[in-house]
C-alpha cells in the first residue's frame, strides 16, 4: 500500500475515502455499481439478520470541494441547467460514451449525454440507483496538458 504525504513530506492522516450510501433496493444498487459500472467488490458483510453491506473498490479517491459558483458553472457546462444536489459522485472511466449507454440500459436516467467540457474531459450526468446523481467522465488530455488550459492555474486566493 502506498503512503501519501503532503507537500512538506508529512504523512497524511487519511488513508481512504469511503462514501457510504444507503440503498433501499440493495441488490439492484450492488448489481448496478459492481456489475454494470464495474467497481470490484473488495468485501461484503452481513449480520445474518438482514443487515448487509458491499464495499466496492472505486480506485483512487479524491474529495472535490467547490464553492457555489463553481458548482453552478459545472452544472451549466455539463447539463445546461442547475440539476446537481449538494453531493454528486463522479467516476473516471475509460470510455464515457459506452459506459453511459451501459448504465442507462441498466436503469440509470440520463440527465445529460457525454459532453466535452472546457477542461477537456468527456462528461455525462446520470441519476443512478440509491438516489445518487453521478458523473462519468473520460479525460481527453493529460493533467499536464489540462493545467495549461485557460482558467487552470493555481488558486491564488488560498
Amino acid at each position: 500500500m502506498s503512503t501519501h504525504a503532503d507537500p512538506a513530506g508529512h504523512p497524511s492522516a487519511v488513508r481512504q475515502l469511503r462514501l457510504v450510501v444507503e440503498a433501499e433496493d440493495y441488490e439492484a444498487a450492488v448489481a448496478f455499481y459492481r456489475d454494470v459500472l464495474g467497481l470490484p467488490e473488495q468485501a461484503a458483510f452481513s449480520d445474518g439478520e438482514g443487515a448487509r453491506v458491499a464495499i466496492l473498490d472505486a480506485g483512487r479517491a479524491t474529495l472535490e470541494i467547490a464553492n457555489p459558483a463553481q458548482k453552478r458553472m459545472i452544472d451549466d457546462v455539463e447539463v445546461g441547467r442547475q440539476v446537481a444536489p449538494k453531493f454528486r459522485v463522479a467516476f473516471e472511466v475509460e470510455d464515457a460514451r459506452s459506459t453511459t449507454e451501459r448504465l442507462v440500459d441498466a436503469g440509470a436516467t440520463e440527465v445529460a449525454p457525454p459532453t466535452v467540457t472546457p477542461w477537456e474531459s468527456l462528461n455525462a450526468r446520470l441519476d443512478a440507483p440509491a438516489g445518487l446523481h453521478i458523473t462519468v467522465f473520460q479525460e481527453l488530455r493529460s493533467l499536464e496538458e489540462r493545467e495549461n488550459l485557460e482558467g487552470f492555474s493555481a488558486d491564488q486566493d488560498r
